[in-house]
């Protein structure tokens, strides 16, 4: 219990933390910054606690049932490869929230920020510490999410939109993919639990799914870790604040592709087909970022390209399918985790110090940025691999297992190409460190503003280089049992034998590695002609042809929706009121039988005739009178009414209570959105028409009638009922069967309804955001009435009544609410009739009156219904019991005596606010159209004047 408990909570914190933030948004920078520092701090000291059993051979793990039925389980497990990419999420992410605290300017949205990375960092934890794959999409789509929020975080900038939907396009087609090739994991190996799949890698690899199934999954990781020809997203995220590029870059979202063939390379690896793929890929975006990296000029731009190029050295590195080679990525990881982020930081700290990222106008800033010049020189040194740094010893076992594989048949081509891609490495990082910080300064005003920014912005830098310093001169005593660890976590078997250190002797790796650094060094030499030679070559942009891809894909769906989805609402009625005709004429083709069955009808009273009669008129009157809205209004209102009365007849009270509050807001609402109308709306069929669809409209009225006779007079037979009347009160704790169902038997679906209501209630707000400047906002502008009207706006009678109604009409709304597990009431009927209060008081006292004694948001009550919902489905984790499991319980007090609570009650929390908050919404959207109309009208009048 006690591990289930600490594992819960690790993945747990940064969301929390990310709550809490975003609840906090009035705070200051320091109250965000803590609440983040302290939850990533938290979950840090969670981890240290799990990593001697860890190392020691134990893996943690807890699990959980949610979707049995789809084998998704929340399995939570801790192995050492889940413990170094936890450790490198965590502890680089507490780095990134203290520099992040100093680094922005004031008056950033600090809560959105920190929230947003609190929420990346809650999916990557998912993602490493998942022991389901179906578990591991979840929060494998979530990183793509909070990846777009930060990389777009500055929105008032084209390059962070234009970054930010790129990424997500990118990286979220790839995910798609990956779902594919991870449902196809689990059909294979017969488990959709990690550790289960991780012990069939032979019947995977047998699987006549393995090559579908590892191109989709291939392809998802390839697109996350930007290997090549997906590499063209990462280069634009850089329009992210620079924590966020650290944060990404070193341990999080591009990791996440390279963590993926690490987890399942028992599985996937050792075939021809994933050596030959992935070193192939792994290669050639080694080489291709590397080369790139030396020719771009924004200190961001040339460590984006530095990454691309890192990361596919990592990825060449596990596609040998070598067990030395795995050592040698998960050695680099570690390496490139530290060096990498301190070289951001640094890079955000020039930025930041001197206005600028190019490094064209930079230049011998270790005069007067020392310590910044220091941190950086040595992290660019270890990412060239250069000794004594850490750098050095990966590339090293990197280059010692080149010759070990026969690509393509030829032995020394790896070799060679492996040595040309370090030697670009060497190259840029040397380029990196010179043309910044050494030589003379390019421009004076740069140079000028240039100094050493406090110790809040260069101690975690400081200390990350430390690491990068430290990996180089004790390896073994700081990264050794650790690496051996995962690395025979990442190949499920025993780690070979290996030696961390600097000195190997004289071999092969040695002198391919001095060839590489002898070659950085000539490449910077001949910088100068060879950066003119590359900017004489017309060479293809990766943007370009994405932006075109993307227009010529849009361009043909638009014109196949088009073809095939006419934008006419007429049409689309037509037609699916013709496919539904089609499917009832069928199946009374082939059902066969006679229409009317056995089973006794009931007698028609006088009261039902009359409201069958009335039903009938009202809804021609519908028909005939389309033209005149607002009399359509009344006759759809009779409509409801008739319909509530039907269900009080056949003893369903719940049902008419909600049929009722609904039609009484959305008349109410509609009329209010009137005003959006034109008073008089235009012809919309000719007269042949409407013989076609009055033709069709009764011969499918006939039709679905018929049907319906058909079944109501059969027998139902057994039907679901009886098993929730029969445990409603033992199962649910409530009398009322229907409530007892939305809120407990079917929560699941109500959960997703509120979600799907509070998503209408936005929707709403964002369609009629605009509307007072449009063409309905013009009509509105110029509206004159047409008929007599009362000479009072808001009636003393109609006020008063509406004071008088409100409480009385609320605390009816409470009495529902509270009766609605045992009598007919609940969250929903309860939210309805208090919206109904306050539609009144709108109405009677005017929108400026009323929403100025209003003292609620309409958005943060739908969050914080959807929340309170959700969170009273998840607690039922923390007692062992399923999602959305319910309880309940008597108790009693004096005075009172005995009475019922049961858990069910907190979710119809969520649901009431919800709904409440979803109708509020619409009619504060609707009244501010007509405020905002009404002072342009004003406004245009006295400039007429």
């Amino acid at each position: 219990m006690a591990i289930a408990l600490t594992l819960l909570t690790l993945v747990a914190l940064p969301f929390v933390a990310a709550l809490a933030i975003a609840l906090l948004h009035g705070g200051g920078r320091a109250v965000h910054s803590s609440i983040a520092a302290g939850a990533s701090a938290g979950g840090l000291a969670l981890l240290v606690m799990l990593t001697p059993p860890v190392l020691g051979g134990e893996v943690p793990s807890a699990s959980w049932a949610w979707v049995p039925a789809l084998g998704l389980d929340l399995t939570l497990m801790v192995d050492p490869l889940g413990l170094m990419f936890a450790g490198l999420i965590l502890g680089i992410g507490l780095l990134v929230v203290i520099f992040g605290h100093f680094y922005l300017y004031a008056g950033e949205a600090t809560g959105r920020f920190f929230a947003s990375l609190m929420l990346f960092q809650g999916a990557m934890l998912g993602i490493v510490i998942a022991g389901n794959v179906l578990l591991l999409l979840v929060f494998w789509e979530m990183t793509s999410l909070a990846s777009f929020l930060l990389i777009g975080f500055w929105k008032h900038k084209a390059e962070a939109r234009q970054g930010a939907r790129m990424a997500l396009a990118v990286t979220g087609g790839g995910g798609l993919a990956l779902i594919g090739g991870m449902v196809l994991l689990g059909v294979a190996g017969g488990s959709f639990d990690l550790a289960t799949i991780l012990e069939r890698g032979d019947i995977v690899r047998a699987s006549p799914l393995y090559p579908v199934l590892l191109g989709l999954i291939l392809l998802g990781c390839f697109t996350k870790s930007a290997q090549f020809p997906f590499h063209f997203w990462l280069p634009h995220a850089m329009a992210a604040p620079t924590p966020v590029s650290a944060y990404l870059h070193s341990a999080t979202m591009v990791k996440a592709g390279v963590f993926l063939l690490a987890r399942l390379w028992p599985v996937l690896a050792g075939t021809d087909l994933y050596t030959v793929t992935v070193t192939s890929v792994g290669l050639t975006t080694m080489i291709f970022g590397a080369v790139v990296a030396l020719f771009r000029h924004d200190l961001k731009s040339i460590l984006a390209y530095s990454t691309i190029s890192q990361l596919g050295m990592l990825v060449m590195l596990l596609g040998f399918s070598l067990e030395a080679a795995a050592l040698a990525a998960v050695l680099h990881i570690l390496n490139h985790a530290a060096f990498k982020a301190a070289l951001f930081m640094s890079a955000g700290i020039v930025e930041h110090e001197t206005g600028t990222r190019d490094i064209r106008r930079l230049g011998g800033l270790a005069k007067a940025m020392p310590i910044t010049a220091l941190i950086a020189t040595l992290a660019a040194a270890s990412m060239a691999g250069l000794p004594p740094l850490g750098g050095f010893i990966s590339k090293e076992l990197m280059l010692y297992e080149t010759p070990k594989l026969a690509l393509l048949g030829l032995p020394w081509l790896l070799p060679v190409l492996a040595t040309l891609g370090a030697t670009c490495s060497v190259g840029y990082s040397l380029r990196l460190a010179a043309h910044l910080f050494f030589g003379r300064p390019r421009e004076a005003e740069p140079f000028a503003r240039a100094h050493d920014p406090g110790a809040g912005m260069w101690a975690a830098p400081a200390l990350l280089t430390t690491l990068a310093v430290l990996l180089g001169l004790v390896p073994m005593l700081l990264a050794g049992p650790l690496v051996g660890a995962v690395a025979a976590a990442v190949t499920g078997a025993p780690a070979p034998e290996f030696d961390l250190a600097l000195w190997h002797g004289v071999n092969l790796a040695l002198i391919l590695s001095l060839i590489a650094v002898a070659g950085g060094a000539l490449l910077l030499w001949q910088h100068k002609p060879l950066l003119a030679a590359w900017e004489r070559a017309s060479l293809p942009d990766a943007k370009r042809i994405f932006e075109r891809a993307f227009a010529f894909a849009d361009k043909w769906v638009r014109k196949a929706i088009v073809a095939t989805h006419t934008p006419s609402l007429q049409r689309m009625l037509l037609a699916s009121f013709s496919v539904i005709v089609l499917l009832v004429i069928d199946g009374a083709r082939t059902g066969g039988g006679m229409l009317t069955g056995g089973r006794a009808l009931l007698p028609a009273t006088p009261v039902a005739v009359v409201a069958w009669v009335l039903l009938i008129a009202a809804t021609a009157a519908v028909v005939n009178d389309s033209r005149n809205r607002l009399r359509v209004l009344i006759y759809v209102s009779v409509i409801g009414l008739v319909v509530s009365l039907t269900f009080v007849q056949f003893s369903a009270p719940d049902l008419a209570l909600t049929q009722i509050s609904v039609e009484v807001v959305t008349i109410l609402l509609l009329l209010l959105a009137l005003n959006l109308l034109p008073k008089s709306p235009p012809l919309l069929s000719t007269a042949s028409r409407k013989w076609r669809d009055g033709a069709l409209a009764i011969t499918g009225g006939l039709l679905v009638g018929g049907i319906a006779w058909a079944m109501l007079t059969r027998d139902p037979g057994p039907s679901i009922a009886a098993y929730h009347l029969a445990n409603a009160k033992s199962g649910g704790g409530g009398t009322n069967v229907v409530n007892v169902i939305l809120v407990d038997f079917r929560a699941f679906d109500t959960l997703g309804e509120i979600i799907v209501l509070g998503i209408a209630g936005l929707g709403i707000f964002a369609l009629l955001e605009s509307t007072a400047t449009g063409a309905a906002g013009a009509r509105l502008r110029a509206w004159r009435a047409d008929m007599p009207h009362s000479p009072e706006r808001h009636p003393m009678m109609l006020v008063t009544a509406s004071r008088i109604v409100l409480p009385l009409t609320l605390t009816v709304a409470i009495y529902l609410f509270l009766r609605g597990h045992n009598q007919p009431g609940g969250g929903f009927i309860a939210a309805l009739v208090a919206a109904i209060a306050f539609l009144v008081q709108y109405l009677a006292a005017g929108f400026d009156w009323s929403d100025a004694r209003k003292r609620f948001g309409e958005h943060q009550l739908i969050g914080w219904g959807v929340l309170v919902a959700m969170a009273t489905g998840l607690g039922s984790f923390l007692f062992g019991a399923k999602f959305m499991t319910s309880t309940f319980g008597y108790f009693t007090l004096p005075l009172i005596g005995k009475f019922e609570l049961a858990s069910a009650m907190l979710f119809d929390t969520g649901v009431f606010l919800t709904v409440f908050g979803a109708v509020m919404l619409a009619l504060a959207q609707l009244s501010h159209i007509a405020q905002r109309a009404a002072r342009a009208a004003r406004k245009s009048g006295e400039g007429g004047a």
